[in-house]
């Protein structure tokens, strides 16, 4: 399997899909391609990114090719068992999956004015309205994932699984705009960012070279 994604610093789609191929255990060659330098374009127009429009991550796999995190997540766990990455317990499960498709599609508020960039602290700001009540959503459905769900261990159902996958960009978007969250939430991300995926994917964000400007400051409608 081949896996194509865009810079660790900014890609938190690419983030999404590649801890999805690291929980698989399967063996994966990663291509990391620059987001938006001088032949981005020019990339985005060739065959291997022609089935997503130029849009990462792109999953290759034989003649197969999947372009969508959440896709990606579905046909690894097809291939290597639903368990690795669903509840086992089916009211778990179809909350996980409620919980994955709903950071799938919503969150837009969150997602434009605080880009991911794992590199980066910047200084606390009150979030405009639209993010926080995005935030009240997200932390009312951490709550409730561990609270019915994770006994069993630090992760929204117990171990690290798909819901975990799909919120990671979130954990680091919470702290690299040191975002208000709940009491419970902080034991969460810890464990989060101490899972050995996850640290892999920091460090190797650190060893990039490629700065791109627009996503070193907080975005302008989050400045006061």
């Amino acid at each position: 399997m081949k896996l194509v994604i865009g810079n660790k610093a900014y890609s938190s789609w690419s983030l999404r899909g590649w801890l999805a191929c690291k929980q698989s255990g399967l063996p994966f060659d990663e291509v990391v391609v620059p987001l938006y330098d001088a032949e981005w374009e020019k990339r985005r127009q060739g065959d291997e990114f022609a089935p997503s429009s130029g849009k990462v991550p792109i999953l290759w796999d034989g003649e197969a090719v999947v372009w969508d995190s959440l896709a990606i997540v579905d046909y690894l766990a097809d291939k290597v068992g639903r368990d690795r990455f669903w509840p086992e317990d089916e009211a778990a499960r179809a909350m996980a999956r409620s919980m994955a498709a709903e950071m799938h599609s919503s969150f837009a508020a969150l997602r434009k004015k605080h880009s991911m960039n794992v590199r980066q602290i910047f200084p606390a700001q009150r979030p405009d309205d639209d993010v926080l009540v995005a935030l009240q959503r997200i932390m009312e459905l951490w709550a409730q994932a561990r609270a019915r769900f994770g006994g069993g261990g630090d992760f929204l159902f117990g171990t690290f699984g798909a819901a975990d996958i799909m919120y990671a960009p979130v954990v680091t978007r919470i702290v690299t705009y040191q975002l208000p969250i709940a009491r419970f939430a902080q034991g969460y991300m810890q464990a989060m960012f101490d899972h050995p995926f996850m640290q892999d994917w920091i460090a190797g964000a650190q060893e990039e070279d490629w700065v791109i400007e627009q996503y070193e400051q907080p975005a302008p409608s989050a400045l006061r």
